[in-house]
């Protein structure tokens, strides 16, 4: 069995990136974290441990975009029990799909409606850059 930390981002599409990073810092009070980590995308938005990713979506949704809306969400788990994540759910069936953000590693998985869920793990070499 596997312990999941709590939420650690939900990630929306949005229409426009710069409009929606400052909306959610003069607004909400968030801080823009791993900036220049990703080449634009997703722009990270911080409010203590918990993260919102914006990615840049498409009003009516398009090949290269998609739609406006709500895209995934994550949960926070250490090491330990992201290993024990992706062991347990190999062993029941269910499709994973494994990714290396470089200050993260991920794990996507659709629960039985389709949304995707994400199961993400800061210790990749070392302590947890986000400080939980």
């Amino acid at each position: 069995m596997f312990v999941l930390k709590q939420l650690d981002h939900v990630a929306l599409n949005v229409s426009d990136l710069e409009r929606s990073k400052a909306w959610y810092g003069d607004v909400l009070g968030m801080t823009h974290v791993y900036p220049g980590q990703w080449d634009g995308e997703p722009i990270m938005m911080a409010l203590g441990t918990t993260l919102v990713a914006l990615f840049q979506g498409d009003p009516a949704g398009t090949a290269e975009r998609p739609p406006v809306g709500i895209d995934h969400f994550a949960f926070r788990a250490d090491r330990a029990n992201f290993e024990a994540a992706r062991a347990a759910l190999t062993a029941r069936g269910i499709p994973l799909r494994f990714a290396d953000h470089a200050v993260c590693y991920s794990l996507y998985l659709h629960d039985p409606d389709g949304h995707v869920v994400e199961i993400t793990t800061y210790d990749v070499d070392g302590p947890d850059p986000a400080g939980a």
